[in-house]
């Protein structure tokens, strides 16, 4: 445990922002499995807004700085590569 005042806060600053970034990314996760949940049992048009709300919440996790800009690109990409796919 730190003894500097200034250490003390980054601590728990750290530990602040790490519960949010952690909370952040689960809340991406789970919208990334609503839509792969929607793409299994073949429904189209809940796919459709599972890959709206997960292309949305991939935006928003570039904004917050939780994932890489390159990163949420390449998932909407393949994400829309499947759903593009399976409406045919």
């Amino acid at each position: 445990m730190p003894n500097i005042k200034s250490a003390i806060k980054r601590v728990k600053v750290t530990k602040k922002r790490a519960l949010r970034n952690a909370s952040a990314k689960s809340a991406l996760r789970t919208s990334i499995k609503h839509f792969e949940t929607a793409m299994r049992e073949h429904n189209v048009e809940s796919a459709r807004t599972a890959l709206h709300g997960a292309a949305r919440s991939l935006d928003k996790a570039v904004t917050k700085g939780i994932i890489h800009r390159n990163h949420a690109a390449r998932k909407k990409s393949r994400l829309t590569k499947r759903f593009n796919k399976a409406a045919i």
